[in-house]
């Protein structure tokens, strides 16, 4: 009963720092430049990872921190096992845009304040046209030296699952030449998909060293990523890489 508690007093103080930066910051930050609604939207992600320390005792740490000091922009493929690291990788990460689905940006307050940091809208009604959307707009950002976020599997995976690892953040890096960074994670052990309950403890998250891209094929970028994400994440949770699905 006290974690169910303490984990409604999260999303309580969660919905209404949404509330409070979709409808008064988002408007405030409109004549300022990439940069500026950048540092002040992130506030956003740096209360709410306090306040879930505070409520839910759920903290983390990072290994291989290093690895961030890129001299170029970086496409960042990640684990992904709960709605955790949608909310700390903003915080973990340099300045970042996200490939996300189109129909997030309509969500009141959520989507109005995304919108404002040039996120990269995917349409996966479009078919082929989705990946070009993917490329186009990635390519963009990274010449823009924003970091691309993106989860290869698309949806969240319970731990000791694997999911099908798509292929359009490797068409990205191929087609762009820039190095990906691969995080892995065990936030599903603390934070369990479609549960109210967050349980106290600390989350690893290890990122790796850059893989690079430069005259690779796409599949060979996606094979390097999901082989060292999954052994990573295996190694944490203390039990052996999933099959292929």
């Amino acid at each position: 009963m006290l974690l169910r508690l303490r984990a409604l007093a999260f999303w309580l103080g969660f919905a209404g720092s949404t509330v409070l930066i979709g409808l008064v910051a988002a408007p405030l930050v409109l004549p300022l430049g990439w940069h500026g609604r950048y540092r002040v939207l992130s506030q956003w992600t740096r209360f709410n990872v306090w306040w879930l320390g505070a409520t839910c005792g759920l903290r983390h740490r990072v290994q291989g921190a290093e690895h961030l000091q890129q001299p170029q922009a970086a496409i960042v493929m990640s684990k992904h096992q709960s709605a955790w690291e949608t909310i700390a990788l903003q915080q973990i990460l340099p300045p970042q845009v996200w490939v996300l689905k189109r129909e997030l940006m309509r969500i009141p307050f959520f989507g109005w304040a995304i919108s404002m940091v040039d996120p990269v809208p995917v349409d996966r009604k479009a078919g082929r046209r989705a990946l070009d959307q993917l490329v186009e707009a990635g390519v963009d950002r990274l010449d823009r030296g924003l970091w691309v976020v993106l989860f290869p599997e698309g949806t969240r995976t319970p731990p000791g699952k694997r999911g099908r690892y798509r292929v359009g953040g490797a068409v990205l890096a191929a087609r762009s030449g820039h190095p990906v960074i691969p995080i892995a994670h065990n936030s599903g052990s603390f934070w369990a998909r479609k549960s109210l309950v967050k349980h106290p403890g600390v989350i690893d998250v290890v990122v790796g060293p850059p893989i690079e891209t430069g005259g690779r094929r796409p599949d060979e970028i996606l094979a390097d990523v999901e082989d060292w994400i999954e052994t990573e994440v295996a190694r944490l949770e203390g039990r052996p890489p999933p099959a292929l699905p």
